[in-house]
């Protein structure tokens, strides 16, 4: 009788454990950005390298102080951005959002971009050390923001020295 009441709290403590890690991961560390508040602020590099906030409606935010690459939003821009004004961004690699986050679908705008059917631009460079923002674009008007680990973060986050052309890492 002993085993069994031993080996049943082993089974509803994993069981525990498991919701809890779920719970964690996908909804306890987001918080919702509101419209209107400092990080729901979107910009776009200019080809000369100057970052303008540029005006957006229908904005729908997420982000996270836990990591930062878990920063997604969802919004309409009110210019459209091309080659000549702003500055293009290669290797956009949309990052999946939580499931409940239903606006931002990391495959449908991967498959766009590898399509040519979106384009993708510089929100900013190093909006935090090694992390770009990152703006892509849908032909119906929907607009994307995200976060990525640019080509300096990759190496300095590896316990590397900052590649030639980086910026100095932060002092930690």
């Amino acid at each position: 009788m002993m085993g069994k009441i031993l080996a049943a709290s082993i089974v509803v403590s994993a069981l525990i454990a498991g919701i809890a890690i779920y719970y964690l991961q996908v909804y306890a560390y987001y918080d919702e950005i509101t419209a209107g508040s400092p990080e729901a602020r979107v910009t776009l590099t200019t080809a000369d390298g100057a970052v303008e906030e540029i005006a957006v409606t229908d904005f729908r935010g997420i982000d996270s102080d836990s990591s930062p690459i878990r920063y997604r939003a969802c919004f309409r821009l009110t210019v459209t951005p091309d080659a000549t004004t702003h500055r293009p961004y290669d290797g956009a690699e949309p990052l999946v959002a939580p499931g409940w986050f239903d606006c931002f679908d990391a495959r449908e705008i991967g498959e766009a971009l590898a399509a040519g059917q979106a384009s993708a631009w510089m929100g900013e460079e190093n909006h935090r050390y090694g992390i770009d923002r990152i703006v892509t674009v849908l032909p119906d008007g929907r607009a994307f923001a995200w976060q990525q680990i640019n080509a300096c973060g990759k190496e300095v986050f590896d316990g590397n020295p900052a590649p030639p052309g980086c910026p100095a890492p932060p002092v930690r």
